[in-house]
C-alpha cells in the first residue's frame, strides 16, 4: 500500500511540474500584457505585476490595424479549415473505400510530403502564386494549404475503420459514391474532423512565414505579420508584443476548450496514439 502512494505521488508530481512548465509561460505572458514596460524589463523580473495596466492594449490598437489583421486571420483559417475538412475528408475516403489503380503509390506520395520540410517548398510555390498574379491576395495566401497531407492520412485512417457493410448497403440501395460521402461517411466523422479543424485553424492562425511573404500591404497583413512591426531594428515595445500574444492567444485557447472532447476522442481513433 505504501509503495502504491509513493508511486502515485511520484506521478503526480510529474505531472504537476509537466503541468508547470507547459502553462507557465503562457501565464506569465498574460500577466506581463498588464504590466507597464518598465517593470517587463525589470532585473530580476517580477511574475505577478506590481502595477496593473490596460495601456498596452490601447497602445497596441492605436499602433497597430488589429482589428484588419484580426479579420484577416479569421478569413484565412476558417477558409482553410473548411476547404481542408472538405477535401482532405473526400480524398481520404477515396484511399480508404475506394479501389483504383495506383491508389497505394498515391497514398505513398502523401506520406512522403509529411517529411518534406514546407521551407523546402516554399520557393516553387511563391514562383507560382507570382506567375498567377495572386501575390498581396487571400486566395495567394491560402491555395498552397487547402489540403494538407496530415489531414488527408487522418481522415484516411478513421475513415478506414468505418464497417464497409454501410457503404456496400447504400451501393446496393442505389445510391452514388457522392451521396454515400456527404450522408454517410461524413456524420460518422464528427470527432476527426473536429481534430483536424482545431489543427487546421491553430496551423492557419499562428502561420507567420507564408503570409508575410505573399502579403505585402498592411491591409492584407494576418496577426503575426501586423505584430512583427512591433519588433524593430533599434527597439523592441516588449509590453506591446505580450498584449499581442494575448489577442493572438485567446481565441485558440477558447476554440480548444470548446473542442477538447471531440480533440482527444479524434486523435485516439485516427491512428494518431
Amino acid at each position: 500500500m505504501k509503495r502504491t502512494r509513493r508511486q502515485h505521488l511520484i506521478v503526480y508530481l510529474g505531472l504537476g511540474l509537466g503541468l508547470v512548465l507547459v502553462i507557465g509561460p503562457f501565464l506569465w505572458t498574460a500577466l506581463s500584457s498588464v504590466k507597464p514596460e518598465r517593470e517587463i524589463r525589470r532585473d530580476p523580473p517580477t511574475f505577478w505585476p506590481q502595477s496593473w495596466t490596460l495601456d498596452n492594449f490601447t497602445e497596441l490598437f492605436d499602433r497597430v490595424s488589429i482589428g484588419t489583421a484580426f479579420a484577416n486571420s479569421m478569413i484565412v483559417a476558417l477558409v482553410l479549415v473548411a476547404t481542408n475538412l472538405l477535401f482532405c475528408s473526400m480524398v481520404g475516403y477515396a484511399f480508404a473505400k475506394l479501389s483504383f489503380r495506383g491508389r497505394d503509390l498515391a497514398f505513398g506520395l502523401v506520406l512522403v510530403q509529411l517529411a518534406i520540410p514546407a521551407i523546402v517548398v516554399m520557393m516553387p510555390q511563391f514562383v507560382l502564386i507570382a506567375r498567377f498574379g495572386l501575390v498581396n491576395t487571400f486566395v495567394g495566401i491560402i491555395l498552397p494549404t487547402m489540403v494538407a497531407p496530415l489531414g488527408v492520412f487522418m481522415m484516411r485512417q478513421f475513415i478506414s475503420d468505418l464497417p464497409d457493410e454501410l457503404i456496400h448497403a447504400a451501393r446496393v440501395d442505389g445510391a452514388r459514391e457522392f451521396r454515400i460521402f456527404f450522408t454517410i461517411i461524413l456524420p460518422l466523422c464528427g470527432p476527426a474532423l473536429a481534430t483536424l479543424g482545431l489543427i487546421t485553424f491553430l496551423g492557419a492562425w499562428n502561420n507567420f512565414l507564408w503570409p508575410a511573404v505573399v502579403a505585402q500591404s498592411e491591409n492584407m497583413y494576418t496577426l503575426p505579420v501586423a505584430l512583427n512591426i512591433l519588433n524593430g531594428h533599434e527597439s523592441t515595445h516588449y509590453n506591446l508584443l505580450v498584449a499581442g500574444s494575448v489577442v493572438v492567444i485567446a481565441p485558440i485557447l477558447f476554440l480548444f476548450v470548446f473542442l477538447q472532447r471531440f480533440f482527444v476522442q479524434g486523435v485516439a481513433t485516427s491512428g494518431l496514439k
